[in-house]
């Protein structure tokens, strides 16, 4: 569920709340093939399911990288920020990734919004989140988000 806020008055008033979490998605060996191409990476212990089963994890796991990338598409399941005319990702703080994600296994965030802060023009806004794996011990990422928004 989403929770839509229309200006950066309204999204202000969001400090410090908990953003929910958002729907399982699957990490497919589609995924990561498909994010192997795009960046160069094709390290066997992703692409390679064969020799991936006799490695450390038992499976091919998804780049650290893609799950980070994955950050986004949930994160817009999360706060929809209308009335603005630029929503900008500005960096990390934090970023670690705790447990490795095997193929065919679902993942999801939860969020809370930290803080908002004005910058010339808008607000910067930082979210914790966590990325957790289904049925797994410790998240597949923990992360400090920056993104602004621009009136």
């Amino acid at each position: 569920m989403s929770i839509t806020v229309n200006g950066l008055d309204e999204l202000k008033k969001l400090a410090g709340s908990d953003l929910g979490t958002s729907e399982w998605i699957e990490v497919t060996q589609e995924r990561i093939d498909t994010f192997a191409d795009a960046t160069g990476d094709h390290q066997w212990i992703h692409v390679d399911p064969e020799k991936a089963k006799e490695g450390p994890f038992g499976a091919p796991i998804a780049h650290g990288y893609l799950t980070l990338s994955l950050f986004i598409p949930l994160f817009t399941e999360l706060l929809d920020v209308q009335g603005v005319t630029t929503k900008v990702n500005y960096g990390l703080n934090k970023v670690r990734f705790p447990s490795p994600v095997k193929v065919g296994s679902r993942i999801r965030l939860v969020a809370k919004l930290a803080e908002v802060e004005e910058v010339p023009g808008g607000v910067q806004i930082t979210v914790d989140g966590a990325i957790e794996i289904e049925g797994g011990a410790k998240p597949a990422a923990v992360l400090q988000s920056l993104s602004r928004f621009y009136s």
